[in-house]
């Protein structure tokens, strides 16, 4: 929050351009420009809460799929694992 809140003054108290602090900081221009348009609202730049909450097969959903992506980087970790001892035992 702190860095949402550190960006957001360099617009303000800074009067530098949303694209230009977004560049600096590598945040895409149109979030640093929410976060700015809250704030002109009196509003914290902090994300807005969902609009309903995540029932248990939303959020088991997500947690398949994070684990599903873990999966699949580790499985490609041990391919080029498996590839790289293969040359070194020739």
């Amino acid at each position: 929050m702190e860095f949402r809140t550190a960006a957001v003054s360099q617009v303000i108290d800074g009067k530098r351009s949303i694209a230009d602090v977004a560049a600096a900081l590598d945040v895409p221009k149109g979030t640093l420009g929410n976060w700015v348009a809250r704030a002109h609202a009196g509003l914290a730049p902090t994300m807005q809460t969902p609009s309903r909450p995540v029932t248990d097969l939303e959020a088991e959903v997500s947690r398949l799929r994070a684990e599903n992506s873990r999966l699949k980087l580790e499985k490609e970790i041990l391919k080029k694992a498996a590839a790289y001892f293969a040359r070194e035992s020739t």
